[in-house]
């Protein structure tokens, strides 16, 4: 089996003394979007806090390309090539567009070439580079999330429901964008509570319960058999 751009193995993860991820192990493979399901409180949004270092992993693995990132500090798991787009996007609210995508480019040192890339992936950021980001629309906003954490030029991205709050013409746009990354290579966890923008997306679909991957199945599988929706999202 070929090597996985991004692997986790058995992985228990903690809050303090409340645990998160039971044995939690998940295959990302090159150059697909595997979407992350389950209901609030499951453990998805812990599985990409895990692999960005943001919590305590007590036990198991974290691999990319085969190197093991599983005790990285945070501020290095980055330069790995691994970018992430929280949920609530965390922009720095204060700093204009073109400020917040600098500080995406000097975390591996990219340059006008890549942020003139990253732009026209998202050219209406582009007329608002010297518009505080706080004073940007929600969906204007999550693109700018997304184009800071592609500034990194990442081979593995890190979505966490990125089209929370939006407007239906924002979402496609977003979903445009993830489907032109995959098409790229860029290798996609996403974590997504609109379960028919999830589908139209992922190639697979984990179903996360209590912190443990309780099955990985084919996205064209879920959609011709909704039972499991049923069961482990409460839809469908």
């Amino acid at each position: 089996m070929a090597e996985a751009a991004l692997e986790l193995v058995g992985v228990d993860a903690f809050y303090g003394e409340v645990q998160a991820l039971r044995g939690l192990s998940l295959r990302l493979e090159r150059g697909e979007v595997l979407c992350l399901l389950g209901r609030n409180g499951a453990g998805k949004t812990t599985a990409l806090k895990a692999i960005m270092g943001l919590v305590a992993v007590r036990a198991g693995a974290i691999g990319k390309d085969g190197r093991d990132i599983t005790r990285l500090p945070a501020h290095e798991i980055p330069k790995t090539g691994i970018g992430y787009v929280p949920q609530g996007r965390r922009l720095f609210s204060e700093l204009t567009v073109a400020e917040n995508l600098e500080i995406g480019l000097m975390t591996r040192k990219k340059g006008e070439e890549t942020r003139a890339a990253v732009l026209d992936l998202f050219p209406v950021l582009r007329e608002r580079l010297s518009q505080r980001s706080g004073t940007l629309s929600g969906g204007e906003q999550q693109m700018l999330a997304m184009a800071r954490a592609l500034c990194l030029e990442p081979d593995v991205l890190l979505l966490d429901e990125p089209t929370e709050g939006l407007m239906p013409s924002m979402i496609g746009r977003i979903r445009d964008a993830v489907s032109g990354l995959r098409d790229k290579g860029v290798s996609v966890v996403l974590v997504e509570q609109r379960v028919e923008a999830a589908l139209s997306l992922a190639d697979r679909v984990a179903f996360i319960e209590n912190g443990q991957n309780r099955e990985t199945l084919a996205a064209a599988a879920v959609r011709a058999d909704p039972a499991r929706l049923r069961r482990y999202v409460g839809v469908g």
